[in-house]
């Protein structure tokens, strides 16, 4: 019998169940979250605690596209026998990773902003098909980095919205990594322009977005409330002191 690798820096979860590594059951996650009333959740941890991990998980869990193929990650682990298996790829999924977003710039930073929110919108450039006059140009000019400013602080929404009428079912949007352009700009000087946009750029994605079922949010810092989240009243923040979600990141035992 083949030996289970241990999963050293394997943060896709499709890959640690494919792959032949050893996976510690973190499915309870899944029906955790559901059974949390609040719409946005943000998880505080230090690094190498599971965090992409888990988002991973998330998003091959609750995406409506690949389901049945999606489905099949889920065998054998513990969210298979519970009552919330019924959700699993009912939902369009938003999911943004800003883990690598570091530059010593406030140009350079809004500039990678802006080719990861194109990347985004081109995952989904199947929309264009159907989409009407007015969401078009707007569409493709988030593809070319040519967008302004108002329709880059909105993309999330706007991508939000189409995905709903697309679909006919409201949007998850999982962004992992959510500090880490506000820890560089902290660090380069810059502060104060990536918190005025980061702030707009999250509440119109997830404060006032009516296209919105449910948000998950992952950092390393909880950056203070009257900041950043000023305008999210509709945030739960679990840190690594909270008792809720302790055993579904890092090892407990």
């Amino acid at each position: 019998m083949e030996r289970k690798k241990l999963p050293l820096g394997v943060a896709d979860f499709r890959k640690a169940i494919q792959g032949q590594y050893l996976y510690v059951d973190k499915t309870s996650f899944i029906e955790e979250i559901m059974n949390d009333g609040a719409e946005v959740k943000l998880f505080t941890r230090p690094r190498r605690f599971g965090k992409t991990l888990n988002m991973s998980m998330l998003q091959y869990f609750f995406d409506i596209q690949n389901q049945e193929e999606n489905a099949k990650l889920f065998q054998g682990l513990k969210i298979e026998s519970s009552p919330y298996m019924v959700e699993q790829g009912k939902y369009p999924v938003i999911y943004l990773s800003l883990k690598d977003t570091k530059r010593d710039t406030w140009e350079e930073m809004i500039s990678e902003i802006r080719f990861f929110v194109s990347e985004l919108f081109y995952s989904f450039r199947f929309l264009l098909e159907n989409s009407n006059e007015f969401d078009i140009p707007i569409f493709k000019g988030i593809i070319t980095k040519k967008s302004n400013m108002s329709e880059l602080l909105n993309s999330l929404k706007i991508l939000s919205r189409m995905l709903k009428e697309h679909y006919q079912e409201k949007v998850i949007i999982l962004i992992d990594e959510y500090d880490t352009p506000i820890v560089s700009a902290y660090e380069h000087g810059y502060y104060e322009e990536a918190i005025t946009f980061f702030r707009n750029f999250y509440s119109s994605a997830l404060k006032d977005n009516e296209y919105l079922h449910m948000g998950v949010m992952t950092g390393i810092l909880r950056v203070a409330k009257e900041g950043i989240f000023s305008g999210l009243n509709n945030l739960a923040v679990y840190s690594v002191l909270d008792e809720r979600y302790s055993s579904s990141f890092g090892l407990t035992k």
